[in-house]
């Protein structure tokens, strides 16, 4: 009598687990959510899930939309995923193929070089570049002309990144050789060797001297030898959200992105 047991057990198992399997796929064909292209859908993914864009940016850009994100995150309904580094990285990740949905550069070049792989890109900050040194001027730097001293260890960005290419520009027409102790990657990285007494002098953004407050102090290069940053941001041509993608670069030039980036120090153009 055991054997009939034996065999009916499994048939009993196979019925239950197929009424458990039914339930999920019930619950799955009942939802009603909006993908991010319906009108009544901001943010919404195709799960009714918030959507999460991605945002390549300049590393100079990463007070400002840190400070940016959770507002835009909440009047939108997207969750921002930021990622920094130098323009020409970013560059190359979108040459690679790294899914993301908008780049925003430091300057024209970059995003140029990835024109076939963005939509038409909008110009939404300018910035100025300047001379960090350590807090009180320790070693009593006047001018670029400074630079070109023996005695002080000099940082700048490579040629490729674009404030090194711009500070190579300046002191170039200035007529100042520079042999800097290193070339890094994005301006973050210039001034965090400041920062931290590894350089004695760097040239950054002028609002990236801004963020390190009382950690350096600056000279001022003159308007008539610096050169006028321009950012660029557009979205991706491949972006996963974009309807978002588009937005997040409209909403980029508002009234409140402008407010935030002015504050920041940037030029609005």
């Amino acid at each position: 009598m055991t054997a009939p047991r034996a065999r009916r057990r499994p048939a009993a198992l196979r019925l239950l687990l197929s009424a458990l399997l039914v339930l999920p796929l019930a619950a799955c064909g009942s939802g009603g959510g909006s993908g991010p292209g319906d009108a009544d859908g901001a943010g919404a993914g195709a799960d009714g899930g918030d959507t999460a864009l991605t945002v390549l940016a300049a590393a100079s850009l990463t007070d400002v939309l840190e400070e940016a994100k959770p507002l835009y995150e909440s009047e939108r309904g997207v969750e921002l995923r930021l990622s920094f580094a130098g323009s020409q990285e970013l560059a190359a990740q979108v040459r690679e193929g790294v899914p993301a949905d908008v780049l925003v550069t430091a300057d024209s070049t970059s995003m140029d070089g990835v024109a076939d792989r963005t939509e038409g890109p909008v110009v939404i900050a300018e910035n100025e570049l300047t001379i960090v040194t350590a807090p009180g001027n320790p070693e009593d730097v006047t001018g670029l002309a400074d630079l070109a001293r023996e005695d002080l260890t000099v940082v700048l960005a490579a040629p490729e990144v674009p404030v090194g290419r711009y500070g190579q520009q300046i002191l170039d027409e200035a007529g100042v050789r520079v042999n800097p102790a290193s070339q890094e990657t994005n301006v973050r990285s210039v001034l965090t060797k400041v920062t931290l007494g590894e350089a004695d002098v760097g040239i950054v953004y002028a609002t990236d001297a801004a963020s390190a407050g009382d950690r350096v102090a600056t000279v001022t290069i003159p308007a008539a030898q610096n050169v006028l940053a321009e950012y660029p941001a557009a979205a991706l041509s491949e972006a996963p959200n974009p309807v978002e993608a588009a937005a997040f670069v409209s909403w980029l030039r508002s009234d409140r992105a402008v407010e935030l980036l002015e504050t920041a120090g940037f030029r609005v153009p």
